[in-house]
């Protein structure tokens, strides 16, 4: 194993989220834009600790000795590297909060707490705390006759150290309850507030008044998330169910981090490590509040002024979209793309509504990942079911933090007269393909549409997506193939045309990487470019370290992991690895095999992790019209070439960006520009036809 072309896949992870948190720091970027990167940054880092931070400390329990196998490194060794690394990053989220917090004075929103406030104001909080919150709380100090609570996953509590004749007790007030405000707002300013929590623990004297307060702090736990569905299901038990103690069971695993806002004795931190069974390794100190998804507030403070937010973009309608004509009809004609969120998802919504409304259309299919709150996808499935059509729609139970969302959708589709199947023994169903199949007289015909997205309008507008529509009757047969399995549950053996893990990507991606490196060997052009999230796939790293070395070109644009290092003196030289981190979440994956023209070209659900490629069901589909293949081609070479919001890899594993020389490219930006100037240029056509067409028949 080349050692030196690996990454560890979790700290790899942390240099994204860094990436993240770069944004929040980059003053070219919208102050309320930047409030949204930090508040995103500390989501990603609680998810971060709750999934994998979790499995790592499951996995180490369970076997101390075992080692990844890209860098070698046990699990605790890992955790302990996270943990240091961690550190660093809370470092720079503190001094981007202040930073921020500066700024937002600047525009008239003040964030105060009790060293900032007049007396006037004190004395308003004084009395709103009496009046307002503290019948509402719900206060507890530790002691054999009330043991240390149940503390819920994220929510904030005020810990206290109460003296009483000598004896020293541990006092808790929760300060997450949903019946007071987050933010008090100061009757003296307009912007001008405190968050409930900080009211909370500066009356912390006024809760416990028969104690004196030693010392005192806000704290915030993180529980593991990492809980496997399918070793704790049994044939015979309903499968939805099954899920929904699931979700019980996962809001009670352990704790697996620690924060506190003030600093404490470290015997009172040892204290709460027991309390909690962590170690002092997983404490962690933050001058920025623990829960910074309050920053919303303040940007709805902020609406008025729109130089402060990105300038607004609104998903266009497609330049080849011919409302006139039906969508089926346009799609029977040609093949139909879609870009998200510079185009908008709703050409594709007609599409389906037109097919539970066509008399032709016997049955539509679909796998369903993830889906919007009030999804018109979903009813859309409603109205096609009871309009008779045969709707047989795979819901994913296991679309991790999406399971309670998904078992009621699951439940509204089947009431409604749709088949439901829940997937395969352990493997997600992670495609993003629907299949509507006509059939007139005694001929059959598909429409099939496969995206890189989940069939979801809210992310379609900001995260960047691809949707084909086709009408390929052999892709027709192979989504029917793939559909039939699932309901069987199986998994295709032999495709053609479509790629489908677990069985028909990864070795299909291997032989068209094997592909280019014979090219290179002969002397001839080669050429591999890859657009995914994450990339861990230790095979199929290997195979482009080879292809490396024999001499392919390999472009890749890589969001968010990447365990392969490039730039690596004969090893990885040939590979380049860039992110882009910007306004969108870039999501589209799209894979390249060839140096001209007659490249193979596809877009799909999957990225290149083992997980992706050998335990889930996803579809990659092939681009065959020209005119779309083009364009996915440029789009990519754009992304290549964005020296705005790309980072580059560089061969000790960091990533810096590139640096920026005119012209400037920010990729996000010009495709959005070309989403509208196509639109009006397609608007001005039409309309100089239909003055042509009036002035033949005047």
């Amino acid at each position: 194993m080349n050692a030196n072309c690996y990454d560890n896949r979790e700290l790899s992870w942390l240099k994204f989220n860094q990436r993240v948190l770069e944004e929040a720091r980059d003053e070219a970027n919208p102050l309320c834009e930047r409030l949204s990167f930090l508040s995103i940054f500390q989501s990603n880092l609680d998810e971060f600790f709750m999934v994998r931070c979790g499995s790592l400390y499951d996995q180490m329990c369970e076997d101390p000795h075992f080692r990844e196998n890209k860098t070698n490194m046990t699990c605790k060794e890992q955790l302990t590297a996270i943990y240091a690394r961690v550190r660093e990053l809370l470092r720079d989220k503190d001094d981007a909060y202040s930073d921020l917090r500066a700024e937002l004075s600047m525009q008239g929103v003040d964030i105060v707490d009790f060293h900032t406030i007049t007396t006037e104001e004190a004395a308003w909080l004084e009395a709103y705390f009496k009046a307002e919150i503290e019948p509402l709380l719900s206060p507890q100090i530790i002691g054999k006759k009330q043991p240390f609570p149940f503390l819920q996953n994220k929510n904030i509590y005020a810990v206290v150290v109460l003296e009483k004749k000598g004896t020293e007790k541990l006092g808790l007030v929760p300060c997450s309850s949903g019946v007071f405000p987050k933010i008090v707002s100061l009757p003296t300013g307009k912007n001008r507030f405190i968050l409930s929590e900080e009211l909370i623990l500066h009356f912390a004297p006024e809760i416990f008044s028969r104690h004196t307060i030693k010392s005192k702090s806000l704290i915030r736990i993180i529980r593991n998330a990492d809980i496997e569905p399918d070793e704790r299901m049994e044939e015979e038990c309903d499968y939805r169910e099954a899920m929904e103690q699931l979700i019980r069971d996962r809001k009670k695993l352990c704790p697996i981090k620690l924060e506190f806002s003030r600093l404490m004795d470290t015997a009172v931190i040892h204290s709460l490590c027991n309390y909690l069974n962590l170690t002092e390794e997983q404490v962690f100190y933050s001058e920025a509040p623990l829960n910074l998804s309050v920053l919303s507030v303040v940007r709805d403070m902020l609406r008025h002024n729109k130089c402060l937010f990105y300038q607004r973009r609104v998903p266009q309608k497609p330049a080849w979209r011919d409302i006139s004509k039906r969508m089926i009809e346009q799609v029977e004609e040609q093949d139909r793309f879609l870009a998200f969120p510079y185009e908008s998802i709703r050409p594709f919504l007609t599409l389906l509504n037109e097919a539970g409304r066509d008399p032709q259309v016997v049955s539509i299919k679909m796998t369903l990942y993830r889906v919007a709150s009030n999804s018109k996808i979903v009813e859309a499935l409603i109205e096609a079911a009871e309009n008779g059509k045969d709707v047989v729609v795979l819901v994913e139970l296991r679309a991790r933090f999406d399971e309670e969302n998904n078992i009621e959708w699951s439940r509204r589709l089947e009431d409604a007269g749709c088949r439901i199947i829940y997937g395969l023994d352990n493997l997600k169903v992670h495609s993003k393909l629907c299949l509507i199949t006509k059939k007139v007289g005694t001929e059959i015909s598909y429409i099939t549409q496969v995206g890189t997205g989940n069939y979801n309008e809210k992310t379609s507008a900001i995260y960047t997506d691809y949707s084909l529509m086709t009408a390929n009757h052999d892709i027709g047969l192979e989504a029917n193939r793939v559909f039939h399995a699932l309901c069987l549950g199986q998994t295709v053996e032999h495709t053609e045309h479509l790629l489908v893990a677990p069985k028909c990507l990864q070795n299909k991606l291997a032989d068209m990487i094997d592909e280019q490196t014979e090219l290179a060997k002969s002397g001839m052009p080669a050429y591999i470019g890859i657009k995914i999230n994450s990339l861990t796939d230790k095979y199929l790293i290997e195979k482009l370290i080879a292809a490396s070395q024999a001499g392919v070109k390999i472009e890749m644009i890589v969001r968010g992991i990447s365990c392969l290092i490039a730039g690596v003196p004969e090893l990885t030289e040939n590979i380049s690895v860039r992110s882009i981190v910007g306004r969108f979440l870039e999501h589209t994956r799209i894979y390249i095999f060839g140096a001209h023209e007659n490249c193979k070209v596809y877009i799909a659900s999957a990225d290149w992790m083992t997980r992706n490629t050998r335990r889930r069901v996803e579809v990659a589909a092939p681009i065959y019209d020209a005119d779309i293949k083009h364009r996915i081609l440029d789009m990519f070479d754009v992304m290549m070439t964005d020296n705005v919001k790309a980072r580059v890899q560089q061969p000790d594993g960091t990533y810096t960006r590139e640096l920026a020389q005119e012209p400037l490219i920010n990729s996000q930006e010009y495709f959005y520009e070309q989403a509208y100037e196509a639109l009006e240029k397609a608007e001005a056509e039409e309309e100089t036809a239909d003055a042509d067409s009036n002035s033949t028949k005047n």
